[in-house]
């Protein structure tokens, strides 16, 4: 169950450099202390979500547009059977519904995977940006892009890659995510995933899961213990996964970290 809190303050010291939104559309481009402002201002509704708890429902009225501000959280479809299909992680900074906030219904669901707080920014708000700040406007569309060719990939996995290049390639691009907003430490990051919910993401039985993370943590390339995956060999797990962090266009300084 949701619980609400106020809106998201801005630190006058840093004019909102690291509010989550502010910080992901760094790495497009550089945001003036006015369009920072503004970002944190339209941030409001701050509510929180339990692992589990749905942040919205298919069918539900969009509303404004909600930006997950902590914690981890996915897009997903449930067939009339139960079954379920994960189509994208959201992470700190991840705009849940830039795309859609301009229909009327969801056509999807969002849900929690760990304790979660999202705020909402109005319609009202998103519109003003287009009106008053063009440069803010392009990272805006910068970031529904991005969301476009993350979803391309992922079709790409489902429908190209074996379980191992799949796996390989989810943890590498999970990776880059995290570190363009400061959250891998080392060689690790959180991922608080069961092997349920990597298997929803995969296409994968629960055993055909278990089995290649074992296989990849064989070879050396990673360990997932605890909610924290650590890479210990990236270039040759990015190799197995086919993977290029072309597609996530945050730019050389960001990929070379």
């Amino acid at each position: 169950m949701a619980s609400q809190t106020g809106a998201l303050q801005a630190d006058p010291s840093s004019v909102g450099s690291r509010h989550p939104l502010v910080r992901k559309l760094s790495n497009f481009t550089v945001l003036s202390a006015e369009e920072r402002e503004a970002v944190v201002n339209a941030t409001a509704r701050i509510s929180d979500f339990n692992a589990g708890d749905d942040i919205v429902e298919r069918g539900d009225l969009t509303g404004g547009v909600r930006l997950v501000i902590e914690g981890f959280a996915y897009r997903y479809k449930l067939l009339e059977d139960g079954r379920r299909q994960i189509l994208a992680y959201l992470v700190p900074g991840d705009l849940c519904d830039l795309h859609v906030f301009l229909l009327k219904r969801m056509d999807h669901s969002i849900a929690a995977m760990t304790r979660t707080k999202v705020g909402i920014i109005s319609q009202s708000s998103v519109l003003a940006f287009t009106e008053k700040y063009p440069n803010l406007t392009r990272a805006l569309w910068w970031a529904t892009l991005l969301d476009e060719a993350i979803t391309r990939e992922w079709i790409v996995n489902l429908g190209q890659r074996t379980a191992y290049e799949r796996m390989a390639h989810l943890f590498c691009e999970l990776f880059y995510r995290m570190r363009a907003i400061g959250q891998v430490e080392g060689n690790s990051y959180s991922l608080p995933l069961t092997q349920t919910a990597l298997g929803d993401t995969l296409g994968l039985s629960n055993v055909h899961v278990n089995r290649t993370l074992q296989d990849l943590r064989s070879q050396g390339l990673v360990s997932f213990k605890g909610g924290v995956l650590t890479v210990h060999d990236l270039p040759a797990l990015e190799q197995l996964g086919f993977f290029s962090a072309d597609y996530l266009h945050f730019g050389a300084e960001t990929q070379r970290k």
